[in-house]
């Protein structure tokens, strides 16, 4: 071949994991292949290198002992090195390899050109995916008639980038679906992708609507949309839909984007749906960022890595047969690159639409933007979770078919299989006459700008690998519920740069059927190839166990098929990686936070933030529900999404309780000032995500209508108590005080004396010592009034009751005050202590305020068991101009309490 410069190169050194040995380099049409001189093994890497796996080729000036590296990047995270004694010998390997990296057209990767030797065991991979088979299997036609198949897209005009057989709704025409078809992008109308076992829940997809900045709408496709919502209604169904007890309908459309980005496309002329046109459903924002974010977090993966090579190849040196010392990966900047945000995000979204489908039996619309990325994406990881047949070594290849491949995935250009010079990296000519500085500064000139001239290469972006990652991470967790094993997963991301078999070529099945040659003939499937042997079974997970997704198992821990991954859980995958568990993710994982939106529900225009509405001067108040999105948005941002990090100040430790506000007592000022907003609405499905907390709040209707029962029962039982007068009346008048209270404890009830008469246990001050003032209660009774304090609640948390330099009063040590209102007026008294004084108990001294006025320090007498003279209800800012109470002091005895606990 013309693009070979150069067959074979010997006495070249090739470094790679921190080894240097020496071989023969042979390039062949397809592969780079690498023999040892002096070791057993026959070539590198088991067989070679195909030239699509290259991603990065830099050519680095002459060391200073005359060799000439060519460094290779991989796309499967493998990085080496080869120095060549000339620098011809360098250049001719240089050029052919990017002859023959950079292919012009699909038809010249070596999936054309690959014949396997021996013939591979088994056959029918083109055929293993079928529409009516698939979707029959799931129901449609069958166990439900609201579902049809329609060939409306049999040659690829109604939308190009869709299979030719989809499943709408039988309510709708296709002459309806050729109107709706105008309003989505790229003609992605809303199709099923997966019809739930358990229910007639559903899951479609597709992309986002032509609303514009003129917020256009379709009749059509909201008839489409509300025919999807209303399909397990269907009256011609043969199965009546039955409720399911605890489920409620909460028809919910997954918007995938932060709702800057679905702005932007309004203004572009697409844009997110307007609530107000869609009936019986909600709309979530995921806040997912686009490929572009993707592609940049996994270069800093990537990154991170390199410098860990660099740094072990630079104590090791070049000679041959040394090898360098283990360098760990920078831990911080993995976290630093947002990976793992990236792929909780996915596996969030995913535990949202599983709930929906399987507990709330309702349907769900999942879309993107242009619907074949993320959308995708959250797809295929729900189903995985939802249908146990997903999770079996064909169900999955059906998948990856289905979602992936028929729903029109950009395989070629987000893999780069065709690549592109700019990936080619070499010293400007005649840098090397002006001295090895000048050479450096020039080489580094040039890379700078070869990187800044790269930006317009923005197609590229590793979406199936974070779907990968994704579902080894669900493997990792429920490691008995899948038949395949991770190396299965990660030949499979092999493949998927490879351009070995045709499977992963094209952007769409149009291109893939319309090709010339066709791939169905000149190629090979890749599920051939896996699923022959000896490799079909390498593949087997050994600790499969299919009866635990029995749907009518009872046994404890039954979870009838379906998983409900932990969204905090996400590791690194470090076997892709080729890196250890522990270097990568350490001994204990920390998860990281997530710093990206999430919004839901949107139940209406004036709700979502991605529809653009005039402004007036006179604009109309934000509604309450949307005051609580905001206030949400606010707490989330300066937070985290998942709240994966340390507690905040003021927050509790404990699990979060779906406790409704009137049913919380309400936090001191000082901690109230510290505690972030939380949303109101009650949670049942707190657990899906920490971040999901909001949407449920929302979503689960039913529940929470039944729990606003339950709470106004308890708002009138609270309300008669505190209707309940106990205290004594106020010095001016017959008016109390204070109303309401809540009645102590038996121990406290101890300080009426239990020899004091019936008669005398009632007395006003017995009774004020009685009761506990309700946390509840206000600073005052008038609410209008100009002067409020801030009310004193007592807490034993926050006073020491064993603490020896406790500032307690005798004279208010007897008793409490004279109503509640002192308790709760201006008097600082009570903040000494929030537990009940015993009358029987003699107190300690006072220790003064340096700043009070010097009293006199003769000794009084204790004051006898009973009730004592009312205190003075003065603020305590006005303790300097009166003196205080004198201190009392106990006289030696038997009664004498040294610890001030009512012991003795």
């Amino acid at each position: 071949m013309d693009a070979i410069r150069i067959p074979k190169v010997q006495n070249v050194l090739c470094s790679k994991a921190g080894k240097t040995t020496q071989g023969t380099l042979h390039l062949t049409a397809h592969h780079l292949i690498f023999c040892y001189d002096d070791s057993p093994e026959p070539e590198m890497w088991a067989s070679s290198v195909p030239y699509p796996l290259v991603n990065l080729v830099t050519r680095l000036p002459q060391t200073l002992s005359g060799q000439c590296p060519i460094t290779f990047r991989c796309r499967t995270f493998e990085t080496f090195s080869l120095s060549f004694d000339k620098e011809s010998d360098a250049a001719d390997v240089f050029d052919s390899v990017k002859e023959l990296t950079v292919a012009p057209s699909v038809t010249q990767l070596y999936a054309f050109f690959y014949v396997p030797n021996p013939p591979l065991t088994s056959s029918g991979g083109w055929g293993l995916y079928s529409v009516r088979e698939e979707f029959g299997r799931m129901g449609v036609g069958t166990r439900s008639k609201a579902w049809r198949f329609t060939d409306i897209n049999k040659d690829y005009s109604f939308s190009p980038t869709y299979p030719s057989r989809m499943v709408v709704p039988t309510r709708i025409s296709d002459a309806t679906l050729q109107y709706a078809v105008k309003y989505r992008s790229k003609g992605r109308i809303p199709a099923l992708s997966y019809l739930h076992w358990a229910n007639y829940g559903s899951i479609t997809r597709s992309s986002q609507p032509m609303v514009g900045l003129t917020n256009a709408r379709s009749i059509q496709d909201e008839k489409l949309v509300e025919a999807i919502f209303l399909s397990h209604q269907a009256p011609d169904s043969r199965a009546a839909p039955s409720g399911v007890f605890g489920a409620t309908s909460t028809n919910l459309i997954v918007d995938a984007r932060p709702t800057t980005n679905a702005m932007a496309n309004t203004a572009k002329g697409a844009g997110t749906e307007n609530m107000d046109h869609y009936k019986d459903c909600k709309k979530a924002y995921l806040g997912i960022d686009h490929i572009h974010a993707m592609r940049e977090s996994l270069g800093r993966v990537v990154e991170a890595l390199r410098e860990s090579e660099v740094l072990a190849a630079s104590v090791a040196g070049d000679l041959p047969g040394t090898t360098s010392v283990a360098l760990p990966v920078d831990r911080q900047a993995l976290r630093r690159s947002g990976w793992l945000r990236h792929l909780t995000g996915i596996m969030e979204g995913s535990v949202l639409i599983v709930r929906n489908v399987h507990v709330n039996s309702s349907h769900v619309l999942i879309h993107c933007s242009d619907g074949w990325d993320r959308t995708s994406q959250l797809s295929a990881v729900s189903q995985l979770c939802l249908d146990p047949y997903y999770r079996t070594v064909r169900g999955f290849q059906v998948l990856v078919e289905k979602d992936w491949l028929s729903f029109g995935h950009k395989f070629l250009d987000r893999c780069g299989h065709l690549s592109s010079e700019k990936f080619f990296l070499t010293p400007l000519e005649g840098s090397g006459s002006g001295g090895g500085a000048e050479a450096a500064q020039a080489f580094l000139a040039s890379v700078q700008n070869r990187f800044a001239s790269n930006h317009h290469i923005k197609e590229t972006s590793p979406v199936f690998h974070q779907f990968l990652e994704v579902v080894r991470n669900i493997q990792r967790q429920f490691p008995e519920r899948f038949e395949f094993n991770e190396l299965f997963l990660r030949q499979l991301h092999y493949h998927l740069y490879s351009c070995q078999f045709g499977s992963f070529l094209f952007n769409s099945e149009k291109e893939r059927r319309t090709c010339v040659p066709s791939p169905y003939e000149r190629t090979v499937s890749v599920w051939d190839y896996m699923n022959s042997e000896p490799r079909a079974s390498e593949y087997i997970n050994p600790s499969y166990k299919p009866e635990l997704d029995d749907p009518m198992s009872r046994v404890p821990k039954a979870d009838q098929g379906v998983l409900f991954p932990n969204p905090k859980d996400i590791r690194f995958w470090h076997e892709l990686y080729g890196r250890g568990d522990e270097e990568m993710n350490g001994r204990f994982v920390t998860p990281q936070t997530q710093n990206v939106e999430f919004l839901a529900p949107v139940e209406n225009a004036e709700e979502d933030p991605a529809i653009l509405r005039p402004t007036t001067p006179n604009s109309q108040p934000m509604t309450p529900a949307l005051v609580s999105s905001i206030s949400s948005a606010e707490a989330s941002s300066s937070s985290s999404m998942y709240d994966l990090g340390t507690p905040k100040r003021g927050s509790s430790p404990l699990p979060h309780r779906n406790t409704s506000p009137s049913l919380r007592p309400p936090p001191s000022p000082s901690r109230q000032r510290q505690t972030p907003p939380r949303p109101t609405g009650t949670d049942l499905f707190a657990n899906t995500g920490v971040g999901m907390k909001s949407v449920w709040g929302k979503l689960s209707s039913g529940a929470g209508a039944a729990f606003s029962v339950v709470q106004d029962a308890y708002g009138g039982v609270a309300k008669d108590f505190r209707g309940l007068s106990v205290g004594p009346a106020s010095p001016g008048g017959g008016e109390l005080l204070d109303k309401g209270g809540e009645l102590r404890g038996r121990d406290e009830l101890a300080a009426w004396g239990g020899d004091a008469p019936a008669e005398s246990r009632f007395e006003p001050e017995r009774v004020a010592q009685a009761v506990r003032p309700s946390t509840f209660a206000g600073g005052t009774s008038n609410p209008w009034s100009t002067t409020k304090t801030s009310p004193f609640v007592p807490s034993v948390l926050a006073d020491n009751p064993w603490s020896t330099a406790r500032s307690t009063e005798p004279a208010r040590s007897a008793t409490l005050g004279s109503s509640l209102g002192d308790v709760f007026g201006t008097s600082r008294a009570s903040e000494a202590s929030g537990l009940p004084v015993d009358p029987t108990v003699a107190q300690p001294a006072i220790v003064a305020s340096p700043s009070a006025s010097r009293a006199t320090e003769a000794p009084a007498k204790t004051s006898p068991p009973g009730p004592s003279a009312p205190l003075d209800p003065t603020p305590a800012l006005s303790q300097a101009a009166s003196p205080l109470p004198k201190p009392s002091a106990s006289p030696p005895g038997d009664d004498i309490d040294p610890l001030g606990v009512g012991l003795r």
